[in-house]
């Protein structure tokens, strides 16, 4: 039996995720190992994420390993990769069922917070959408992974910090979510919550990890894709977008703010889940009809 190699980056929370393919690749009957590539973004650790001008700053080197057959697969989170994907052989062949997409507030809830509390983001869109709730915070770049980021708020470095839900979760610490944000207050960033595993087209690790695509996740996290492609946006723009079947039709909300958090568009589309992409870029029209390109412009 061949086996299948896949590509990771080394933190915890992207070994956990490669973890979890294997084994669902396993229980498929493929062997598989796992091969640790560092990226740029595990490279860079002293600069807010915005300030490091790389297009797919946590993917790049892993997508280079197949592209040079050293991988056979790569796991991703599907917010860190670009929307276009940088060679035409390289697909998506699988987006396992989403974990939660939301984004959660640790150390205390919003309302808890006192005036001029030190909080910490390292994504502008999360920057943004706290400033438009609370102006009075103070909002400050945290990088590291979970754990380094936990260690900070323990120390007392931030009276609160945000992470994505669905990292907490995966590695165990749920218990420290004090307040999950519904997406009319923070809109997740694009494909948040999702895994994305990426390959060769007409490949083995393509055939093999076909089975484990989620139909529902798929379109959902398509439609966000191509509003964010529409809009231009990447990781310097504050821009969210979140779908989710309702009664078998697809609605997706999305929202585009200022960095003050000062300036907010905000808007939604539903429709059939086959056009998915035809959603996507009717969202990113009227957002930009509502004065969204006024604030993309300015960025």
């Amino acid at each position: 039996m061949t086996e299948l190699i896949i590509g990771s980056r080394g933190s915890q929370l992207a070994l956990w995720q490669a973890h979890w393919v294997k084994a669902k690749l396993e229980e498929l009957g493929h062997a598989c190992r796992i091969e640790i590539i560092k990226t740029t973004g595990d490279r860079v650790t002293e600069l807010a994420l915005a300030d490091t001008g790389t297009k797919g700053l946590f993917t790049k080197e892993i997508e280079e390993a197949l592209l040079e057959r050293r991988v056979d697969l790569a796991v991703h989170s599907l917010k860190d990769l670009p929307t276009d994907l940088p060679d035409p052989s390289l697909q998506l062949a699988a987006i396992p069922a989403r974990e939660d997409p939301f984004d959660a507030l640790v150390g205390k809830r919003l309302n808890e917070l006192p005036q001029g509390a030190r909080v910490g983001t390292s994504s502008p869109r999360r920057a943004a959408q706290l400033r438009h709730e609370r102006p009075d915070l103070l909002v400050e770049s945290v990088r590291g992974n979970v754990d380094t980021r936990l260690r900070k708020l323990d120390e007392g470095q931030f009276a609160a910090i945000v992470l994505a839900s669905a990292g907490l979760r995966r590695l165990g610490w749920a218990s420290r979510i004090a307040e999950s944000f519904a997406p009319e207050v923070m809109c997740p960033a694009v494909g948040q919550g999702a895994l994305a595993i990426e390959t060769i087209r007409e490949s083995a690790g393509a055939a093999a990890c076909a089975a484990l695509d989620h139909r529902e996740t798929r379109l959902a996290v398509q439609a966000e894709r191509v509003v964010l492609g529409a809009l231009g946006g990447g990781c310097k723009v504050p821009i969210g977008a979140y779908a989710r079947m309702e009664q078998g039709s697809l609605r997706i909300m999305a929202v585009v703010i200022s960095p003050d958090g000062a300036s907010l568009i905000r808007d939604s589309e539903a429709g059939a889940a086959t056009d998915a992409e035809a959603l996507g870029r009717n969202l990113a029209a009227k957002l930009l009809e509502r004065g969204a390109d006024e604030i993309l412009k300015r960025l």
